[in-house]
């Protein structure tokens, strides 16, 4: 498993950043503020805030992991491009976990299957679908809430399912005949199960997930990030 890796979640309303060591399996640092906007002006002092606590430079980390969506187009542009501009000037892989996989990750391997879920507005609904162990059934796709009996086709009759992220509410009430069990309705991503996801993923450049053309415009500075990474890093005492 790579060593220590910088997790980054900006697909949603958090501006959030970790440290992850995978030879320990655990956080060394990380900070979630809900910020709602402005994930450009505060991504990378997120970040620095993260690395000194965890007593790490940016020369040491190995990887960088980042959600690429489906979630906010801003937010999603912010984090994809801080990533790769990282990884490029650290000459390290980045890697990008989709945001349904990274909500349905801590309930991995507890004898359930998971739905994730997003409420998409417009009448539809991001969904993935996953065996109790985190392989994928149904990968991530926008749909209608009546169709969602449609992904559960691969899946046991019988078989025990959990619901996360903020559109499970809608979802509950699409599948009265599974009686699914309500996890969690929020868009929180819980940074360490993300980042396990991002230590072990293959290499592959992040690239944004959108699933659907954007409800609004996004700004043309959006997606502009301003960074520097010292050219010799040292520890930090």
């Amino acid at each position: 498993m790579t060593q220590l890796l910088l997790a980054i979640d900006t697909a949603f309303a958090r501006c959030s950043a970790a440290v992850f060591d995978g030879a320990s399996g655990r956080l060394l640092a990380s900070a979630e503020p809900e910020i709602g906007k402005g994930h450009a002006e505060q991504l990378m002092a997120v970040i620095a805030d993260v690395l000194e606590r965890a007593g790490v430079a940016y020369g040491d980390l190995a990887r960088i992991g980042v959600t690429v969506g489906p979630g906010s187009f801003t937010g999603i542009r912010v984090g994809v491009a801080s990533a790769r501009g990282l990884a490029l000037a650290l000459d390290i892989p980045a890697v990008g976990i989709d945001t349904l996989s990274a909500l349905a990750a801590p309930e991995f391997g507890k004898g359930r299957a998971v739905l994730a879920t997003l409420d998409a507005k417009r009448g539809e609904i991001y969904a993935a679908l996953y065996d109790a162990e985190g392989a994928v059934i149904a990968a991530p796709r926008a749909l209608a809430p009546a169709d969602l009996s449609a992904i559960l086709a691969g899946l046991d009759a019988d078989a025990p399912l959990g619901l996360v992220g903020t559109g499970s509410p809608i979802a509950q009430a699409a599948l009265p005949d599974r009686r699914p069990e309500l996890l969690g309705s929020d868009s929180r991503i819980d940074m360490a199960a993300f980042a396990r996801l991002a230590a072990l993923a293959p290499e592959a450049p992040p690239k944004p997930l959108y699933l659907r053309g954007a409800d609004a415009k996004p700004s043309s500075a959006a997606g502009t990030i301003s960074f520097r990474v010292p050219a010799s890093p040292q520890a930090v005492p």
